[in-house]
C-alpha cells in the first residue's frame, strides 16, 4: 500500500477514554445526580426555553453515545471541511483520498454527514468505514448518500453536541479548506487540545495541491499568534499544514507508533506506550523536557492499581511524570521524541 511504513500494534483500536470497571460500578450514583439536577429546575424556576435547550442536548447526547459505544476501541478522524466543494476540485479529490487512505489503515472516518469535503471523505472511506454527525439546519445541510439511512449516522439540532461529538469520539482531525463552520471547529479543536481539555492527538490542515487557504492561515497565526506573544513556540508543534495526502496520513500513523494514550492519576501524568524506553532515553526525556516537570523526574512506571483492571491497556509500558498542565505543545513534542527514537524509521536504521 503506498506511503505505509507503521505497522498496526495489538491495542492499536483501544480508546482509552472507554470507562474503567470502578467507574462502571459508579453509574448508578452518577445516573441520581443527574437526576438531581434535573430536580433542582424546578426550584430555580428554570424557563421553559431553558428546560427545553437542557432536555433536546441530553437526549441528543445520550443518543449519540448510544450510537458510538460499539465503535469506541475502533481508531476514527473527524474530517472537517466546506461542504459547498463541488467533485472537481481538487479539495474533494483530497478528501476522497484521504478518506480511502485512512480506511485501508483501519481507521473509521467521522464527518459532519453533508455534502461537499464531508461526502468526498465518506466516498473514500466507504459506508461500512464512515460515521456522520449530521447538523440539521434549514439549508444547504442534508445527509450525504454514502452515510443516509446508516446505523452509524446521528442527527443533533446544536451545534455545540455535535462538536463535543466530533472531538471526544475520534483520535485525531483532518480540517480541509472551509468556510466559517470549518474555521471555528478547526480553532476549537486546537484549543482543546493546547488547555488539555482533550488528550493529545494529531490535528492536519490539509489544503489542495500547492493551496493557499492553509498556508495563508498559517502565515497569520505565525505573525499576528506567535509574532505577538499570544501563543508559545511549542504550539506550533500540535499541528501540520500540507498538502499532500500521504504525509497527512503518515502524521496521524506515526504518532500512534510508540503513543498509545495518556492519562492523568492524581497529579501525575501517565503516558501509555507500545515499546518501552531504554535508560538513555528516559536521561535524554529528562534532559531536554525538564521544562515540563513540576517536580521530581520522568521515570517508568508499572500499571496503576486504578488501571490494572483495563486488559487492553494492562500491560503496555508507562512513563510517569507530574506535568505541568500548561505546556502541551512541549509535551507533544516529548511524543514525537518518543515516536521518532522507538518507531519504525528507528527500527529501520
Amino acid at each position: 500500500m503506498p506511503g505505509r511504513r507503521y505497522h498496526r500494534h495489538p491495542h492499536d483500536s483501544e480508546l482509552d477514554v472507554i470507562e474503567h470497571p470502578l467507574e462502571l460500578s459508579q453509574h448508578e450514583e452518577l445516573i441520581q445526580e443527574i437526576k438531581e439536577t434535573a430536580d433542582r429546575l424546578a426550584a430555580d424556576h428554570a424557563t421553559r426555553g431553558d428546560l427545553k435547550i437542557l432536555s433536546r442536548a441530553l437526549r441528543e447526547l445520550r443518543y449519540a453515545f448510544k450510537v458510538f459505544t460499539p465503535y469506541r476501541r475502533d481508531r476514527k478522524v473527524t474530517v472537517f471541511g466546506s461542504a459547498r466543494t463541488q467533485p472537481d476540485d481538487p479539495i474533494w479529490k483530497q478528501a476522497e483520498a484521504y478518506g480511502r487512505r485512512m480506511a485501508e489503515e483501519g481507521w473509521m472516518v467521522v464527518t459532519g454527514a453533508g455534502g461537499g469535503v464531508m461526502e468526498a471523505a465518506h466516498r473514500g472511506s466507504g459506508r461500512d468505514m464512515a460515521m456522520g454527525l449530521n447538523i440539521m439546519l434549514p439549508f444547504e445541510q442534508e445527509a450525504n448518500p454514502v452515510i443516509r439511512g446508516d446505523s452509524k449516522l446521528v442527527s443533533l439540532k446544536y451545534f455545540f453536541t455535535r462538536k463535543l461529538l466530533f472531538v471526544k469520539e475520534v483520535h485525531a482531525v483532518v480540517s480541509c479548506p472551509g468556510g466559517f463552520g470549518t474555521q471555528d471547529e478547526a480553532f476549537e479543536t486546537l484549543t482543546l487540545v493546547q488547555t488539555g481539555k482533550r488528550d493529545l492527538m494529531p490535528l492536519v490542515f490539509l489544503d489542495r495541491p500547492d493551496g493557499t487557504y492553509w498556508r495563508s492561515w498559517l502565515e497569520f497565526v505565525r505573525t499576528e499568534l506567535l509574532g505577538q506573544g499570544m501563543i508559545s513556540p511549542s504550539d506550533m508543534s500540535l499541528f501540520l499544514v500540507t498538502d499532500d495526502v500521504e504525509e497527512a496520513v503518515e502524521e496521524v500513523l506515526k504518532f500512534y507508533s510508540v503513543y498509545n494514550s495518556m492519562r492523568f492519576i492524581r497529579d501525575r501524568l501517565i503516558l501509555r506506550l507500545h515499546q518501552e524506553p531504554d535508560d538513555a532515553l528516559v536521561e535524554r526525556l529528562n534532559d531536554e523536557f525538564s521544562d515540563i516537570v513540576e517536580s521530581g523526574r520522568i521515570e517508568k512506571a508499572t500499571v496503576h492499581r486504578l488501571e490494572a483492571d483495563d486488559e487492553h491497556l494492562r500491560d503496555l509500558p508507562r512513563l510517569s511524570f507530574v506535568f505541568n498542565r500548561k505546556a502541551v505543545g512541549r509535551l507533544r513534542e516529548m511524543v514525537n521524541v518518543l515516536n521518532e527514537a522507538l518507531g519504525p524509521d528507528a527500527e529501520a536504521d
